[in-house]
């Protein structure tokens, strides 16, 4: 005699990894990672994804930028098992996470791929008003480095050319070593610190408030807080404080003091990520 079959044997859907490409405005949040009791875009995004499906996974971004630091193209993902269609999860996401938050692309990729692990490039914008201190927009000081100071672009581009190649950054990573693992994804002790720029170069803009001055950068891995040091020391360089000859050994020392300071969040935004295809 046949036995029916109970629901408990019934196999359950299995897991799918999503990609997606979310857009967001950092001045609200305490950055990418979630932090207890702190709205932050990725716990956005996870409670997003339990509203909508009833799984809270944590989605997985290709970096984690800071506190009022912005994405244009931020990559992240996550499994599944809700069979759900592409194009309704991305609906349905918009939907219901804040306005600064938009989701761009929703897509299922291969089980191997992961945001973070499987990228092979990454670009960043730095964005100054420089000598703008004093008028800079409201509508636009959420997003630039309102500079007090004109800036010399021949020096600003000869500083960025420096950058160029395979070098050791450790003077442009926070000095918090477990900071700079985390953000590499790599083990706390004795992470590497070598990186390679593939493009280091300044842009100008013209803008209602002025010239606009965009430092774009395009690597395989950034440290914790390297491009905003990296903008910090060249705006000391383009506004005369430092040579434009300093910047090699800078890179030498591999201390952070050696460099200059930090720039401001606001005028970070991360660009885009690059995948080799393989894993999608």
């Amino acid at each position: 005699m046949l036995i029916p079959k109970h629901d408990s044997a019934i196999a359950a859907p299995a897991c799918k990894t999503w990609k997606v490409v979310v857009s967001y405005d950092g001045t609200d949040f305490r950055g990418w990672q979630v932090q207890p009791g702190l709205p932050t875009v990725q716990g956005e995004l996870q409670e997003a994804l339990g509203r909508i499906t009833g799984e809270t996974p944590l989605p997985q971004g290709s970096g984690r930028t800071d506190a009022g630091v912005h994405a244009l193209a931020q990559v992240a993902s996550f499994a599944l098992s809700a069979p759900i269609p592409e194009p309704n999860l991305l609906r349905a996401l918009n939907r219901t996470l804040p306005a600064a938050i938009r989701v761009l692309e929703a897509k299922t990729v291969s089980s191997g791929f992961h945001a973070r692990h499987s990228a092979v490039v990454k670009t960043y914008e730095y964005r100054i008003l420089p000598a703008a201190a004093d008028h800079c927009s409201p509508f636009a000081a959420r997003y630039v480095y309102a500079c007090p100071w004109p800036l010399d672009r021949a020096a600003l581009d000869a500083a960025a050319a420096h950058f160029c190649g395979e070098h050791d950054f450790a003077s442009f990573a926070a000095k918090d070593p477990d900071l700079s693992a985390r953000e590499a994804g790599e083990p706390a002790e004795g992470p590497s610190t070598v990186r390679t720029v593939f493009a280091s170069r300044w842009e100008e803009r013209a803008t209602a408030d002025g010239p606009l001055l965009i430092y774009r950068v395009r690597g395989n891995g950034f440290l914790h807080h390297m491009v905003r040091n990296l903008v910090g020391t060249m705006v000391e360089v383009g506004r005369g404080f430092l040579p434009v000859g300093a910047i090699p050994a800078i890179l030498a020392a591999r201390e952070r003091s050696a460099a200059g300071p930090t720039a401001p969040g606001r005028g970070l935004f991360l660009h885009s990520v690059e995948y080799d295809g393989q894993d999608e």
